[in-house]
């Protein structure tokens, strides 16, 4: 019969194992290793026979190879070794032979057998059989989430086909994929439920039919869950998953997504790569997302992508709903590829400080027409307040419109929202409130839609079957019956479903029929017992079959009835409900409040970054929702969400946690009411792993070799396991040779091992194991052959034990060890080689060797992977290269921090120190310098507390600098250095001096102020006093006490120290001292106060002094200042205290009173002297002096100089804002352009410009200007003038500039009105006008002559008429007209008579016009009443003489305005006129108005007077003439 055989390298490998697992150190294993010996050496007897069976024929070598004798020492001792591996492989090649031969031979032998059964099948075949089971099912009993396979063999003829049930139910494979399959092997047929759950718990048949009948076998299957079972994943259980997909693709996972920290708000992504094969771009693998064994779908919320060699999953939108354990479940050609990691997410920043999170798990049960119930989880409060409510919101869908739900927050986590419209959808949310404001709100719920379940049932159609003498089937459904219903029945089952202390809802069953109108409800209350019925909804119109009820009173019982209600009426009330009440007779609320707290915590190591949490369910649970797990750092007082989602397990693994750190831990349940108390604090645990044996040593190198040994060195495993290493063990073996064998029986501490009681020449492999506390690790990949032949060469040997220290990102530092074999001599330098990973070409670090055996490295790019190696160098040349160094990426380690140095606040010591990043308990700080550790050294000492190492000078001085690192053990490399310079020391001795010799440290030195009354304070002020402080003022040599004339004090709450002088006089002059005594410390600070200074210092003495006494009486608090007013009217203002009602105040200018309009109140403390108009007249010194019978006090102010200057750029500043854009006026003269201001004086700095070039005032450009404005005039213009024009008013510090550009057609309308106007003005000066020498009014006395002369004046010689009473007056006896030398007009009337009273007129003109003027005549006869003076005569008429031919006219009053009305700008705009040049001549008042539409001058040019022979003062005129008659 065929055996099996077992290959030689299967054989071989079987014995390897089977040694390596029996490497104990005891003398039984070195028994059995001892037999095993006996044992390979009997196998090699055998091996050498055969060797010799199949010996060839001896080779002949020919001449050209023929070797030396060395040669032939060297091809012998190699071919020697060789030989024994080719015996072995040809004793193996002929037993495989054997073996062939003899598989052949059974071959052929089954090949009989199965002909010969192929016949007796088929005669059997033809027999017809009906199934028959040889091997029944069997019934299982298996844990929930184990796989179960179920078979049977059955048989028939033809073959049956077998189906499978469950319950009665065929079982269909494609209907849950991945959950059964079925199978028919040789006749067995089986059915394999992956996982299994509770719900498979049923009986199993198998079914087998063939055309001659059918056979079944049954059996039962109990699925059991055991006791807190359900775990999640990460827990070391496999999340429960449904669904699998059959696919003919093998996919590896290679890189995996690990645990994540999220936030609310934030987005993040969780991928793995994969190798697909076949890689086919239009099938990508098939990929299924799990949270928390749920399965997800793509949404908005969730992105899912598969391609490319990557599965992907993206949270665009993460919520404290994300948190959970998220698995990737890969369908492949052997099953499933599965991976799982948490996803943890934290809080987004609260609305207002102290607010507590959001909630979460938003979900909506019980959908009604207009009713639903929204429940959610409760957020976690770790050092927040405590939640008192919440708030919920809804939202129709596809609207942003929030609307609060409930007016008054809800404390558990349920709220019935009632009043929704039919057929709307909503969305809804919760916010949580606390004493600190309310949380953000949570994610918003899935829509869900309003609608009516009873009446959806309704209208599908329920159907009832009738059946009539039992043949015949009549179907009716209810809604063929309910069409003859109107009015409704009443609702039946009235209970309360949920009761709550804030609310309670009612439920009943919709009435039946119910008819097909519309159907609403009607509730009603009472007090149980009472029958006093009372409707509850009177506003609402009730559809759904809930009803919220919230105004029911503490301690009272209810019972409710329902009517049903449509358009034809009203059901009968439904049986009322049982008694109802929110609280039960404790008080309390019903079901009773949150959990009780959970029990014991017990936290247990895990990994380097996080613990396992486990805890007792509390004795209370009141329905769970789950547990919040809370950490502090050991010595906290701030607690931190381990997670923030209730967790449903009671045992959680924490992440996140700082390596080496301390914590506790505390868990609260949850439930709808709330969190429960906090459980008891878990026992301080560091974060450590949890204990393991060390991984395996690498790095195997030789570093001697003198023909019976070899020493090696290796590198130390890269994980400790939790606890120090504290032991190797290296196993030998001859590279041709399967049988290891021990070199050391007693642990080797370190890493090098001289291996003795070796053959020269022979090739040998090393492995080495690591020991810790926990045991012996695996062993190491065993090393390269290593030749055992004595090393002679000059050169020295490798170095070795290469390591890297303060690895950042672009430097790192190298160090080695001096290699075991010098050479011929000593080791002088190393040379450092350095190359990217996976490449062969090395480049060399450093020109020449350096003889330390460290090296700094620079310029490294950042993220990239380097490998090194290290060649030491003597006289006789370059030595053997190092092993090349394990690969090192330049990125330093989160948290990395730095050396510090410093110095000790207390004691004064000189430091270094180092907080480390990642620590473990096992670690240690290993402090050098320049690279060789310290040790135990007396110039400094080192302490270690927690994550933080001092290294401490005794002394330090020139001797200690140097550069400094450390180290951290089991660590992934946490490391620094700091280099100690001579001025870092020195900076640093000083600061160490002054903290073991403290002074007392000062804010300010001695130093003094006067004070009010003359008094002169010296004061100095230290950091801190305490209120033991002594201290003594010395002056001059001399201590000084606090006594009359001085008064010395200091406060302990401002360090102040102060000594008053009252009466500071020349005998005060000196040196001061303060001296200081406080605890230690000592200090003394000096004045000198001699000379200049104190001179200084006493005349501010004196002064205030004199001062004090001022004040005694009235007196100025301020001085005069002046300010200007918004119209730049200059004001002298002084404030003044102290006053009296009879206190007296005047002004004064160069010794002259002033006494202003408004008389000063000095009781108001405030006194000004407006100064309007202000030009250069007014310069002076003002004075003002206040007194009364207790004294007198007198304020100057020199307002010239500077200070002139100053209130000019003052009143400019507020002109220049105020000024207007420059405006066009033509006159007579030229174009002229003005700029009209607050207030202009010529005193202001005023610049005009044409074309960027200053104006000069000359007869050609005139400048000046008005109080009102400035003005610069162009006479005669020409193009010449044409261009922009600006002025500039400058403050002293700002320019304002106005601009006007002349030109164009700008120049053009004001040349013509110019030319206008000048005409008019010529026209104006030579048309006849009378000069002067006429009465207004004249009284005469009958018989008396009347002589009217007035002189007249134009070019040419005007006309000149008289008229009366309008009439023309014609030159007579009695009246005579004449006018002598066309210059004096006059007329006489002899002997008047009343008949001569009228009113008379004198009409002068000539071609350019003229003038009319009018004068009364009154003639009174002898006796009578003189009549009274019209017109501003006077009331005492003047007689004539009779000598006298003419009457004395009566002198007129001043002359009324033109009746030509001339615009006039505004009072604000035209102050009186100041004019800075001669004012071009203006046109009378008879001119007309010019055509520019800026307004002109208030007061234009004054015309000229009239020369008149009598004193009559100029009259008005009055043009045109009235035409003649």
């Amino acid at each position: 019969m065929p055996y099996k055989v077992t290959p030689w390298y299967r054989r071989k490998r079987g014995t390897q194992v089977k040694t390596d697992y029996a490497c104990q150190h005891t003398r039984s294993v070195v028994k059995h290793r001892t037999e095993r010996k006996s044992s390979c050496k009997s196998v090699s007897q055998v091996q050498a026979q055969a060797t010799e069976a199949m010996a060839e024929p001896a080779y002949t070598i020919p001449e050209f190879r023929q070797r030396t004798t060395e040669g032939t020492e060297e091809y012998q001792r190699v071919a020697t070794n060789v030989s024994k591996g080719l015996s072995v492989i040809q004793e193996e090649i002929h037993r495989m032979r054997m073996v062939t031969k003899a598989q052949v031979d059974s071959l052929a032998i089954q090949r009989e057998v199965k002909e010969r059964m192929t016949k007796r099948t088929d005669w059997l075949d033809e027999i017809p059989k009906m199934p028959d089971f040889v091997l029944a099912l069997r019934p299982h009993t298996v844990w929930e989430k184990t796989p179960i396979k179920l078979f049977c063999t059955v048989q028939g003829n033809p073959r049956p086909v077998v189906k499978w049930y469950k319950g009665g139910v065929p079982v269909d494979p494609l209907s849950a994929p991945g959950k059964y399959k079925i199978e028919n092997k040789y006749g067995v047929h089986s059915l394999i439920i992956s996982r299994c759950v509770v719900s498979d718990t049923a009986e199993y048949s198998a079914v087998a039919t063939n055309p001659h009948g059918t056979a079944t076998s049954m059996a039962t299957v109990t699925v059991k869950r055991p006791a807190g079972g359900g775990e999640l994943c990460h827990l070391g259980l496999v999340p429960h998953l449904t669904e699998i997909h059959p696919s003919k693709l093998e996919i590896s996972l290679l890189d995996r997504f690990s645990i994540s920290f999220g936030q609310e708000g934030g987005a993040i992504s969780l991928m793995c790569t994969m190798v697909v094969v076949p890689d086919l771009p239009n099938v990508p693998p098939i990929a299924q997302w799990y949270r928390d064994d749920k399965l997800l779908k793509p949404s908005q919320l969730v992105e899912m992508f598969v391609g490319g060699g990557v599965a992907r999953l993206t949270l665009p939108h993460l919520a404290k709903d994300d948190e959970g354990l998220y698995t990737l479940r890969i369908f492949t050609k052997d099953g499933t590829a599965e991976h799982s990691a948490y996803l943890f997410v934290s809080d987004a920043a609260p609305s207002a400080p102290g607010a507590p999170g959001a909630p979460m798990s938003v979900k909506a049960y019980d959908v009604n027409a207009d009713y639903v119930l929204v429940a959610w989880k409760p957020p976690n409060t770790v050092n927040e307040a405590a939640i008192t409510g919440y708030f919920v919101d809804r939202c129709e869908a596809g609207g942003d419109t929030w609307v609060q739900c409930n007016d008054a927050p809800v404390k558990v986590c349920k709220y019935p929202v009632h009043g929704l419209s039919v057929g709307h959808s909503y969305h809804f949310r919760v916010r949580a409130v606390n004493s600190a404001g309310i949380s953000r709100p949570s994610r918003k719920s899935d829509k869900v839609t309003a609608l009516d379940a009873a009446e959806n049932e309704r209208l599908q159609g329920k159907e009832e079957v009738i059946k009539i003498e039992g043949k015949y089937d009549i179907v009716i459904k209810d809604d063929d019956l309910e069409g003859y219903v109107t009015i409704p029945g009443e609702p039946t089952d009235l209970h309360a479903s949920e009761v709550f202390k804030s609310y309670v809802v009612l439920s009943w069953k919709p009435p039946s029929p119910r008819g097909r109108a519309p159907l609403w409800y009607v509730i009603e209350k009472c007090i149980a017992g009472t029958g006093a019925w009372q409707r509850i909804n009177t506003a609402v119109k009730l559809h759904s079959p809930r009803y919220p009820v919230f105004d029911l009173q503490d301690g009272h019982k209810y019972q409710f009835r329902v009517y049903s209600v449509n358009m034809y009426g009203s059901s009968e009330a439904s049986a009322p409900s049982g008694p109802v009440q929110k609280v039960d007779e404790d008080g309390a609320e019903v079901p009773i409040g949150v959990p009780s707290a959970p029990g014991q915590v017990v936290a247990t190591r895990n990994t380097k970054s996080s613990v396992f949490v486990q805890w007792e369910a509390p004795k209370v649970p009141k329905n769970l929702i789950g547990y919040y797990i809370d950490g502090r750092v050991v010595g906290a007082k701030e607690w931190f969400p381990c997670n923030h989602k209730p967790f449903r397990h009671n045992r959680f693994v924490v992440h996140g946690l700082t390596p080496g750190e301390s914590y506790v831990f505390r868990v609260q349940a949850v439930n709808i009411f709330g969190l429960s108390d906090e459980s008891q604090e878990s026992s301080p645990i560091a974060v450590e792993p949890a204990l393991a044996t060390p991984s395996a040593p690498f790095g195997i190198t030789m570093l001697s070799s003198d023909g019976s040994s070899i020493t090696l060195a290796w590198k130390s495993p890269k994980h400790c396991g939790g606890s120090k290493v504290s032991a190797y063990y290296i196993d030998r073996r001859d590279a041709d040779g399967l049988v290891w064998k021990e070199v050391n029986l007693e642990a080797v501490t370190e890493r090098v091992c001289t291996v003795d009681n070796l053959t020269e020449g022979n090739f040998y492999e090393f492995k080495v194991q690591a020991a810790n506390m926990a045991g012996v690790g695996v062993p190491s990949v065993p090393s390269a052959p290593m030749k055992c032949e004595a090393w002679n060469m000059e050169e020295p040997g490798p170095a070795y034990d290469l390591s890297f220290s303060e690895v950042r990102s672009h430097s790192l530092v190298i160090l080695w060890k001096a290699p075991f074999y010098t050479g011929a001599s000593a080791v002088t330098g190393y040379f450092v080689d350095m190359a990217k990973k996976g490449s062969s070409e090395f480049t060399t670090l450093n020109e020449e060797a350096v003889s330390h055996r460290y090296l700094q490295v620079s310029g490294l790019e950042e993220g990239e992977t380097y490998v090194f190696r290290v060649r030491a160098v003597n006289t006789k040349g370059v030595g053997k290269a190092s092993q090349v160094s394990e690969p090192v990426c330049a990125r330093a380690l989160p948290g990395t921090k730095e050396i510090e140095a410093g110095v000790d606040e207390e004691t004064g010591d000189i430091f270094l120190s180092l907080e480390a990043c990642e620590i473990c308990e096992e670690s240690k700080f290993v402090w050098s310098k320049n690279y060789k550790p310290i040790g135990d050294c007396p110039r400094v000492s080192v302490t270690s507390k927690g994550r933080t190492s001092r290294l401490t000078f005794t002394n330090p001085d020139k001797d200690d600098l140097g550069k400094y690192s450390v180290v951290v053990t089991d660590t992934d490399g946490v490391s620094a250095s700091h280099t100690l310079t001579e001025d870092a020391l020195n900076t640093m001795l000083e600061l160490s001096h002054a903290i073991r010799h403290p002074v007392v440290p000062l804010k300010h030195g001695l130093n003094y102020e006067i004070l009010e009354k003359g008094h002169v304070r010296f004061w100095l002020q230290a950091v801190k006093l305490s209120p033991s402080v002594s201290y003594r003022f010395i002056v001059n040599d001399k201590e000084v006490t606090s006594g009359e004339g001085q008064k010395i004090s200091h406060d302990v709450a401002t360090g102040v120290i102060q000594m008053t002088v009252d009466l500071f006089t020349r005998a005060n002059e000196g040196t001061y001292t303060v001296q200081i005594h406080d605890g230690k410390a000592k200090t003394q600070s000096s004045l000198v106060l001699v000379g200049d200074v104190f001179k200084a210092a006493l005349k501010e003495a004196e002064f205030q002094r004199k001062e004090h006494i001022r004040k005694q009486g009235p007196h100025f608090s301020e001085y005069l200042y002046f300010t200007i007013a918004d119209d730049c009217t200059v004001m002298l203002a002084c404030k003044v205290a102290n006053v009296q009602k009879d206190t007296a105040f005047r002004w004064y200018k160069e010794e002259d009173e002033i006494v202003p309009e408004t008389p000063p109140n000095v009781m108001s403390g405030a006194c000004a002297l407006p100064i309007p108009l202000f030009s250069r007249k007014d310069q002076g010194v003002y004075k003002a002096v206040l007194s009364d019978n207790r004294g007198k006090d007198t304020s100057t102010f020199d307002i010239s100089g500077q200070a002139f200057d100053d209130i000019i750029n003052a009143i400019a500043q507020i002109a220049g804002a105020s000024a207007s854009e420059l405006v066009l006026q033509c006159t007579p003269e030229g174009i002229r352009l003005q700029c009209y201001m607050s207030y202009y004086t010529e005193e202001m700095k005023t610049v005009w410009k044409h074309k960027e070039s200053k104006i000069a005032s000359s007869e050609k450009m005139r400048i000046g200007g008005t109080a009102e404005m400035a003005w610069m005039q162009i006479c005669d213009p020409t193009d010449k003038e044409k261009g922009n024009y600006s002025i500039e008013i400058s403050d002293g510090v700002k320019t304002h500039t106005r601009t006007f550009d002349l030109s164009g057609q700008a120049y053009t309308d004001a040349y013509e009105e110019y030319l206008r106007l000048k005409a008019a003005a010529f026209a104006e000066k030579n048309r006849g006008r009378v000069v002067g020498g006429l009465p207004d009014v004249v009284t005469i006395m009958e018989e008396k002559s009347l002589s009217l002369t007035c002189t007249v004046w134009g070019e040419p010689t005007p006309e000149v008429t008289w008229f009366k009473n309008e009439q023309e007056v014609a030159s007579n006896e009695h009246t005579k007209v004449t006018f002598d030398g066309g210059k004096f007009a006059s007329l006489v009337i002899n002997k008047v008579t009343p008949d001569d009273s009228g009113k008379y007129s004198i009409n002068v003109r000539n071609k350019y016009g003229g003038e009319f003027v009018e004068i009364t005549v009154s003639v009174y006869r002898h006796g009578e009443q003189i009549p009274e003076p019209k017109l501003g005569q006077a009331k005492t008429p003047t007689a004539t003489p009779a000598a006298t031919p003419a009457a004395t006219p009566v002198p007129k009053s001043p002359a009324p305005p033109s009746k030509t009305p001339t615009p006039t700008p505004s009072k604000s705009q035209t102050p009186a006129p100041s004019m800075k040049s001669p004012t071009p001549a203006s046109t009378p008042s008879s001119t007309p108005v010019p055509k520019s539409p800026t307004p002109s001058q208030r007061s234009p040019t004054p015309a000229s007077s009239r020369g008149a022979k009598s004193p009559t003062p100029t009259r008005s005129i009055k043009s045109p003439t009235p035409p003649r008659k």
